[in-house]
């Protein structure tokens, strides 16, 4: 029904995020083409992936957010290189180790600090690991000894307005939240950190441009003022044959269609950085913070 969908009468400011820049350079080569169309605002980085300090001045250089994607999956420098699943298990069991944990940290802010030559204007995780318990007490800690009282925003991983996405899709949304969303978002308020309102983009990385068309839409129709939209784009190359490596492409094709612009002023949202949220998008729930 219609009157579940957000007020069309009133601009929506998201932030649209891509993750993973710096895996290989087909990402990195689809994430600055799209930023160079206007379609992104913020880009999530692996610090230590093969190719971010090559490519790191040209994201720092574009006028979008940049933000360190927390890493403890992937094999690389700073990652223990745990199966997800393990990772999970180990923090809801209280084996992670602490001092590897801030090791982990501060080696990718290292990194990212080396390449782009300043802090990151946020914090999120690959695979959500930033939330998890033994990582986000840490992380935060971490992040107020570096960076005081300029805090980088956080990502928020409480789902977002889910009309129009298929049951599988809202599924892992909620389980994605439940693994320490609100537990994150409790601590941030406490401690001041500001995040955004919900996360929009969450399905399961598959159907190829038509389904995600289709999602893509429905994502911004029901978007709320100061959600994050998260994608996963790369540019189409034989390179790099992941299991990912076709969705990826089918994203940035999406992504890069002139019928987005339509969409966007269609349903009233205005791709923003955090920056704009800091200063238009508080709502009462508190899960965005105003500048002090």
């Amino acid at each position: 029904m219609d009157d579940l969908w957000p007020e069309m009468g009133e601009m929506r400011r998201i932030i649209v995020c891509a993750d993973d820049f710096g895996m290989n350079s087909s990402v990195d080569e689809g994430i600055l083409e799209l930023v160079e169309m206007g379609r992104l605002s913020a880009v999530s980085c692996l610090s230590t992936g093969p190719t971010f300090a090559a490519h790191a001045a040209s994201a720092r250089d574009a006028g979008v957010d940049l933000g360190l994607h927390l890493n403890l999956t992937e094999p690389m420098e700073g990652s223990l290189g745990l199966s997800l699943p393990r990772l999970i298990a180990s923090a809801y069991t209280g084996l992670l180790d602490a001092s590897w944990i801030d090791a982990a940290i501060h080696c990718q802010l290292d990194a990212f600090e080396l390449a782009v030559g300043r802090g990151p204007d946020y914090v999120d995780g690959h695979q959500h690991v930033h939330q998890l318990p033994g990582v986000r007490r840490r992380l935060l800690a971490v992040l107020r000894e570096r960076y005081g009282h300029g805090q980088p925003w956080l990502r928020c991983t409480v789902p977002g307005a889910q009309q129009g996405q298929r049951p599988a899709d809202v599924f892992k949304a909620r389980i994605i939240g439940a693994l320490g969303a609100r537990a994150l978002r409790r601590q941030a308020r406490e401690g001041g950190w500001r995040q955004n309102n919900g996360l929009l983009g969450v399905y399961g990385l598959s159907g190829g441009a038509p389904a995600y068309s289709q999602r893509l839409y429905a994502w911004l129709r029901a978007a709320r003022d100061g959600d994050l939209l998260m994608c996963h784009p790369a540019a189409p190359s034989a390179t790099y044959p992941d299991g990912l490596s076709a969705q990826r492409a089918a994203e940035y094709e999406v992504l890069a269609r002139p019928a987005l612009s339509t969409w966007l002023a269609a349903n009233g949202v205005h791709i923003s950085r955090f920056g704009a949220l800091r200063r238009h998008a508080v709502r009462e729930s508190g899960m965005v913070h105003a500048a002090s």
